[in-house]
């Protein structure tokens, strides 16, 4: 029997960058990794991969160690950033694990050499593993301190071709105030890049905005904790905020 092609038909993007935070993958414990939560989120994964969308992932580790908190206990900021890079190591091969177990060939590259744990980050070969039919997850941020996982998305997502930034949080959009202290906070629908840098709206930090708006990469924030969201986002329909010129 022949083996079926994916449907490529139904996507809007056909290479995406998926931005997850170290803390999505802890569901409602307070610390670490859920299993549960990785094996959904590889599920997840697994719906645009049958689809024949090529994903990159960039994962954060703010679930084990954020480098921003440690230095404000009198850590050196350095090495705190390092140790939170480390964390997105952690992170990055528990995911890979989850979406290997669905069947989804998967390469783990890592901004810090660690050869026995992942490969070091190779753009050309990134790219190539993605036009194999692999997903990339790449760990420890840009490799470099004073950086966030959200600037290394976007560097990562430009360095690669990627169409669209999806960025992945736990509520369902970008608003204007916090919608959980403000009943009144008002989502939008499609913001400008400008319009959330002078609001400061808390999408991306600001040199990763910046990097979008300069490279003119859309982003679309949306609640990844609903079922089919990142399919549905994928597919072009109205989910989430998109922030664009």
């Amino acid at each position: 029997m022949a083996k079926k092609k994916p449907n490529k038909k139904k996507s809007r993007y056909q290479r995406v960058l998926l931005k997850l935070s170290g803390e999505a993958l802890m569901g409602d414990r307070p610390y670490g990794i859920d299993s549960e939560v990785v094996q959904y989120m590889a599920k997840e994964v697994k719906e645009l991969h049958d689809m024949g969308v090529q994903v990159a992932i960039v994962i954060g580790g703010g679930n084990i160690f954020r480098g921003v908190e440690g230095s404000t206990k009198g850590m050196e900021r350095a090495t705190a950033d390092y140790m939170g890079m480390l964390a997105t190591v952690i992170n990055a091969l528990a995911l890979q694990n989850a979406l290997e177990k669905e069947g989804v060939p998967t390469r783990v590259q890592s901004a810090i050499e660690m050869r026995e744990l992942a490969e070091p980050y190779i753009r050309r070969r990134a790219v190539r593993h993605l036009e194999k039919g692999r997903v990339v997850i790449f760990a420890a941020g840009t490799g470099n301190p004073y950086f966030t996982t959200d600037t290394a998305a976007s560097l990562r997502a430009m360095e690669i071709g990627a169409e669209v930034i999806l960025k992945a949080t736990k509520v369902d959009g970008v608003y204007s105030a916090d919608p959980k202290k403000d009943p009144k906070a008002k989502r939008y629908r499609r913001i400008s890049y400008i319009d959330v840098l002078k609001k400061g709206l808390h999408v991306m930090d600001s040199t990763a905005i910046s990097l979008c708006m300069d490279n003119a990469l859309p982003i679309v924030v949306f609640n990844v904790r609903k079922k089919g969201n990142i399919r549905k986002v994928v597919e072009g329909k109205n989910i989430g905020t998109l922030v664009s010129l």
